[in-house]
């Protein structure tokens, strides 16, 4: 049996059903909503949450967060869309590629806030429930990224070097046919996995609310992407300091998972599961803090009166 000694490259990535071209790229990044939604929806349930409610606060996060991300992907690729004789609406053509996961979080998060307060729910109580099946979503886009040819690393001679198609444009150029990269797709695609489990495992030994997961899944994406982003092949023009705007971004993500934390530690200190503390739906181990509301059980937090729990 013959190991190869390299992985390649799809050769195709979309596939043509009548008059429509299907890309694979959005397939998987409806896959990774898909299961995203799933997860959240099943977690935040079990938390007290109304049935449903992920989905109508997807209707809000999604296409926000697509707009972000698409919008920062075009922002630091600038030369790839705004030339003599460019076609200005492929801008929008999301298919193809290019959502920026930076821009996607932070749009993303602010549908997400403004449908939580619509249906009465806590963002962070939404958010720590969100965290791993967020990780599972990027985990699922980084496979669209591989059909697409468009995130690898530097040059490696590893058995495992990703194979690139010279004619594509992101190969670099001056390098020979041949060349085989780091396949970043794969590692991030790892890496996430990892983080899921990691918040899942750290669910059953802490107290993981009031912000908590989030901070985790902050510290534990911003971590990797500052690493990947430090040897990866990347177009984008924007550097500080002569680091990648990606890069610093990333520690920033990480930073702010820390302070998240952090903060949330001090001013929650409480135990936020009281065994006996029942709910309506006659479960034991919600949080306290979460059987407010009537009608669904994550209440938005007000001023003090949250750490009655």
């Amino acid at each position: 049996m013959n190991v190869p000694a390299s992985i390649p490259s799809p050769d195709i990535s979309s596939i043509q059903l009548g008059p429509f071209q299907i890309h694979f790229y959005a397939l998987f990044i409806l896959a990774g909503i898909a299961v995203a939604v799933a997860l959240t929806s099943r977690r935040l349930t079990a938390r007290g949450g109304a049935p449903g409610t992920v989905l109508d606060i997807a209707l809000w996060a999604v296409p926000f967060g697509i707009i972000g991300g698409r919008l920062y992907h075009v922002i630091t690729h600038p030369t790839d869309y705004f030339y003599a004789g460019a076609d200005l609406w492929k801008t929008l053509y999301v298919w193809e590629g290019g959502l920026a996961i930076f821009g996607a979080i932070l749009f993303g998060s602010l549908g997400a806030y403004i449908a939580c307060r619509r249906v009465g729910l806590r963002f962070l109580s939404f958010a720590d429930a969100l965290a791993p099946g967020m990780l599972l979503a990027q985990a699922f886009g980084r496979v669209g990224n591989y059909f697409n040819q468009e995130l690898f690393g530097t040059p490696t001679t590893l058995p495992w070097g990703l194979q690139i198609d010279p004619t594509q444009p992101a190969f670099p150029t001056g390098l020979p046919e041949g060349t085989l990269f780091h396949p970043l797709f794969l590692y991030e695609i790892l890496w996430n996995l990892l983080g899921v489990a990691i918040i899942l495992l750290a669910e059953r030994h802490f107290s993981l609310r009031w912000g908590r997961a989030l901070g985790l899944y902050l510290v534990i994406y911003g971590m990797g992407r500052t690493w990947f982003e430090s040897f990866r092949l990347d177009p984008t023009e924007f550097e500080l300091g002569g680091f990648k705007i990606n890069m610093l971004n990333a520690t920033v993500v990480a930073i702010a998972g820390i302070i998240l934390i952090i903060v949330q530690s001090r001013r929650h200190p409480e135990p936020e599961i009281d065994p006996k503390v029942p709910t309506r739906q006659g479960h034991a181990g919600i949080p306290a803090a979460d059987v407010r509301a009537p009608a669904d059980a994550l209440a938005p937090e007000a001023p003090e009166r949250g750490r009655q729990g």
